[in-house]
């Protein structure tokens, strides 16, 4: 596995964005992630990403960075604001110093349908999609190219009122009110796989 990129354009607003309170949890549940091997490293970058939402009733979003080679320990300048996406035309406007994550679409997506969910954490495991299907966990109908709108719109297709779903042959999706609820979702169904 190679990092190809970010697929959509990123449009910079600017390098800096205010230090939010929210920064130190999700740089905690990126090594929590990162511990329990949902974020597994390869040429040129690490799988999986994670965000929550700024302010409620709000789409603007804090995500990790595209490009980030682990996420055993992420420091800020690891991390990006989402302003806006238009999922449609694939474009992405940010703050920060690097592109934001490659699934950004997927995420603006999710909050922009479910004001209940302030958090997304996406992560790779080849036991949870192994048993997705025994299960019960909803699935995207078919795979789609990673970054795109086509993935995104798949997401919704399914998203209904789900709190975790599977991105076919890529990877899950842990939604929460809290970044810890989100977490711990994942933590918790990677658990149920094992006993599968």
């Amino acid at each position: 596995m190679t990092y190809l990129g970010v697929k959509f354009r990123a449009v910079l607003m600017d390098e800096k964005f205010p230090r939010d309170i929210g920064l130190d949890e999700l740089k905690t549940w990126c090594t929590e992630f990162y511990n329990h091997g949902f974020t597994p490293e390869y040429e040129g970058g690490s799988a999986g990403n994670l965000s929550y939402r700024i302010k409620e009733g709000e789409n603007q979003f804090i995500i990790t960075g595209a490009g980030i080679v682990s996420k055993a320990r992420i420091l800020d300048n690891s991390l990006v604001q989402v302003k806006s996406c238009d999922i449609e035309k694939e474009i992405a406007y940010y703050y920060g110093t690097r592109k934001p994550s490659s699934e950004s679409l997927v995420h603006y997506a999710i909050y922009q349908a479910r004001k209940d969910v302030n958090a997304v954490f996406h992560g790779h495991s080849e036991r949870i999609l192994a048993c997705a299907e025994r299960a019960g966990i909803v699935q995207t109908k078919q795979e789609e190219p990673e970054g795109t709108a086509k993935l995104a719109n798949a997401v919704l297709a399914v998203l209904g009122n789900e709190k975790f779903i599977v991105m076919r042959n890529h990877g899950f999706i842990s939604m929460g009110k809290t970044m810890k609820e989100a977490g711990d979702l994942a933590v918790k169904m990677q658990q149920r796989c094992m006993t599968l």
